[in-house]
């Protein structure tokens, strides 16, 4: 005789064994019922029939119907059942899960997909997330813009060009008498609004820098590059033109790789020397940059 510890162990497995027999991944969708038999339809019929069966036992068991706390409870199986059914997605789902009772996990993770899944209308998420980045971003740019401001506020070189911007708001004498430091706090910040501070690496926020105004611009800005490679493609690949002054120094800028801001702060007699090298052709940047390796040995 087996021992009784065994005889338990054998039950339980034997429980186990018969609830996935029993097609556990269908349950999910009407417990231990079958859809179909709920609501006293075949596998195949079509979706009138299924919501001709529906109305029919709504009229015998809703509770405005039928006040039976029995009939209640049956009435909210046909209720589901129909809900099932009466979606083709759903429908689906759980005709393949009465033909594939094997693929438990498979079934059950399809079953909360769709009851449980994100139904949000994919515009709004987006959205959504295009303003909550730009928020962000703003924020994020005026604090590195405060903090930087901050920064330069500390150093002597700002407090000299306030000192010199003071004198000429005073006509060049300053009264050294203060009384009030508040005041001069006041008047320092006043002093401070008319000073143009431009901090490279921590620009004053814009909003056409934020995601989601770029995004919003995204169709105007390719349409806007695409008529302008277009209209170089036609200038200068089959018309053979010559370059124009602003497209000689983009090319020029280009091949050297100097940024925008850096570009500005060369003097004109140095850029028309460099356009004129016409470093955007590979033969002529090659023999400059060898000239400019050749310059810096012989200077150290």
């Amino acid at each position: 005789m087996a021992p009784p510890a065994t005889i338990r162990w054998f039950a339980v497995a034997s429980a186990l064994v018969f609830s996935l027999l029993i097609s556990p991944s269908t349950a999910i969708y009407c417990d231990e019922d079958d859809c179909y038999d709920l609501l006293g339809v075949s596998q195949n019929a079509n979706a009138s029939e299924i919501k001709k069966a529906y109305y029919k036992l709504s009229l015998k068991h809703h509770p405005d119907k039928n006040p039976d706390p029995e009939s209640r409870k049956l009435f909210v199986k046909i209720a589901n059942a129909y809900e099932i059914l009466k979606d083709e997605a759903t429908r689906e789902q759980y005709d393949y899960a009465i033909a594939h009772p094997e693929e438990v996990f498979y079934n059950t993770a399809r079953y909360y997909r769709a009851y449980y899944g994100h139904k949000t209308d994919p515009r709004a998420v987006l959205v959504g997330l295009l303003l909550v980045l730009s928020g962000f971003q703003y924020l994020n740019q005026w604090t590195r813009y405060n903090q930087a401001i901050a920064m330069v506020k500390k150093t002597p070189a700002y407090k000299n060009r306030l000192r010199a911007l003071e004198l000429e708001r005073s006509g060049g004498t300053v009264n050294k008498k203060k009384s009030n430091k508040q005041l001069d706090k006041k008047k320092e910040e006043d002093l401070s609004k008319e000073l143009d501070l431009q901090i490279k690496g921590a620009e004053k926020p814009s909003i056409w820098e934020l995601i989601g105004v770029r995004f919003i611009l995204l169709p105007y800005t390719i349409g806007k590059l695409s008529l302008w490679y277009g209209c170089w493609f036609w200038r200068y690949k089959v018309k053979k033109a010559p370059y124009s002054w602003e497209d000689a120094t983009y090319l020029t800028q280009r091949s050297l790789r100097v940024p925008p801001d850096a570009w500005g702060n060369i003097d004109e007699f140095t850029k028309e020397d460099l356009v004129g090298k016409r470093l955007w052709e590979k033969s002529n940047l090659e023999s400059y940059l060898a000239e400019m390796r050749k310059e810096s040995k012989r200077r150290r």
